[in-house]
């Protein structure tokens, strides 16, 4: 399932901000590195060792939200006659956090870093994800270095990855270049991002892909409680997306070819579930005509307008039962519906453990060598291992949902709001209310795809949770 982007301005000692400890308490995540393994992060800082293949002279440049650490890639796009070459490289985690070492260890124990709106717990100590394993400027880093050629349409002519040093040239931040590209004063790699990010969002729409875009929500506290702010992403993030999403096509190409590694793969959405986006989109008076594919409708909706969010947020269930599957000849499934293709997660190690598995194995393949042998005595476990880490934090933004829902509704108890019907549990109604963007459980029945009034009887920070109901004759 998609996750919602989501932040909160609030101070220390907030009570929301109480409740995201308590959150985290609850669901025991590990907020602390065991001493053991910062005292080997921090000898694998000092001891790593760089690889023969000098590919610094590649002028790599990262792009980022403003003020991150933890890089896990650095990209130089150019042209190549009619066609362009994407040189993307990323942290190579393994030779930090060492296969069978105490890092290691630990990172297979939480599986992922695990997003809160007020802060994150990593999965790697932050001397390495935030310091010497991040592809940070002007130092010179081990990584998966991705070479991939392109024709004029940015369709896929060569692939390859190789183990190489390399050395990031600069540290963008999305929101000035975005700035850039508009009043037309950006440097060329990023005018060529962008190029190149259109071409690969128009194949995407061809083979019937999308990417849902969720936009940012910001918990804001103020002297009348707290509201949630939205902002839609800027252009440039999509287009940086579209790298990532090339590169992990790409590396489940090579694993599939070779027999071995692990894809990021996710069924199709169900009828049952179109069929109750189609009914939110219809009680938001959005356009959706029948022939029109679930991708292209959501491709088409406005950042701008306001039913966006909720529309968008509606859309997240159209993102179930993804999951990772170890390579096999008889595998059931090979695709990633929403991307149309085979895909792997390989582009943020610093951020994912299955990512290192396929990293390493795609760049074995590509050399001609046997995959390693921590690799492949590790491979079969990581879906488990992933699964687990991502119920964990499915549990976790549910309980960050939540509460902010509760919060930002706490006060207005009494008040009429007008919802839509989305889904029925037992003698309950999910429904979506669109301002501010709620999903909460209602009492009574309101048919699914229906406008109602509800009315708001409880919303309970501490408890974290909201209780509506239908007005009767509403």
């Amino acid at each position: 399932m998609a996750q919602v982007p989501l932040s909160a301005n609030i101070s220390d000692g907030d009570l929301m901000q109480a409740g995201f400890l308590r959150i985290r308490a609850e669901l025991d995540l590990p907020e602390v590195f065991p001493a053991p393994v910062l005292a080997e992060a921090a000898a694998a800082a000092n001891d790593v060792v760089l690889p023969d293949l000098d590919l610094t002279h590649i002028p790599l440049v990262t792009l980022d939200p403003a003020g991150a650490r933890d890089l896990d890639q650095a990209m130089h796009l150019e042209r190549r006659g009619t066609g362009y070459r994407v040189w993307y490289a990323i942290a190579d985690v393994p030779s930090y956090a060492r296969p069978g070492g105490l890092v290691d260890a630990e990172a297979r124990r939480r599986g992922l870093t695990f997003y809160c709106p007020d802060r994150r717990v990593p999965l790697h100590p932050p001397v390495l994800s935030e310091d010497q394993a991040s592809l940070l400027p002007d130092a010179d880093r081990p990584a998966f270095l991705w070479r991939i050629d392109l024709d004029s349409d940015a369709a896929v002519q060569d692939a390859e990855v190789v183990h190489a040093r390399v050395r990031s040239r600069g540290q963008y931040a999305y929101d000035e270049v975005q700035a850039g590209l508009d009043d037309a004063r950006a440097d060329d790699v990023m005018v060529l991002l962008r190029d190149i990010g259109r071409r690969r969002q128009e194949a995407e729409a061809a083979r019937g892909g999308v990417s849902l875009t969720l936009p940012r929500q910001v918990v804001v506290a103020g002297d009348r409680g707290y509201r949630l702010e939205s902002e839609a992403p800027a252009d440039i993030e999509g287009w940086n997306a579209q790298i990532s999403l090339l590169t992990g096509m790409c590396a489940a190409d090579i694993m599939l070819s070779a027999g071995i590694g692990v894809l990021r793969v996710m069924p199709p959405p169900r009828d049952g579930d179109i069929g109750r986006v189609r009914a939110v989109a219809r009680a938001l008076q959005l356009p959706w005509s029948e022939g029109t594919e679930y991708p292209n409708f959501i491709r088409s909706l406005d950042p701008a307008d306001p039913r966006t969010v909720p529309m968008m947020l509606a859309c997240t269930t159209l993102m179930r039962g993804a999951g990772y599957a170890v390579v096999t000849d008889d595998m059931a499934l090979t695709t990633h519906s929403a991307v149309a293709a085979p895909y792997a997660h390989v582009t943020a190690p610093l951020r994912r453990l299955v990512d290192r598995y396929g990293l390493a194995t795609a760049a074995a393949v590509c050399a001609g060598r046997e995959v390693p042998a921590w690799v492949g005595t590790g491979l079969a476990d990581v879906p488990d291992v992933m699964r687990a880490s991502a119920s964990r934090a499915g549990a976790l933004e549910r309980a960050n949902i939540d509460l902010v829902e509760a919060g930002v509704l706490a006060g207005r108890e009494g008040e009429i709001f007008t919802a839509v019907g989305i889904d029925r549990r037992r003698d309950r109604t999910l429904i979506q209310v669109a301002e501010p963007a709620v999903t909460a459980m209602c009492r009574g029945d309101i048919p699914l795809g229906r406008e109602a009034f509800v009315r708001l009887d409880r919303a309970d920070v501490e408890a974290r949770v909201v209780e509506f109901s239908v007005v009767a004759g509403g």
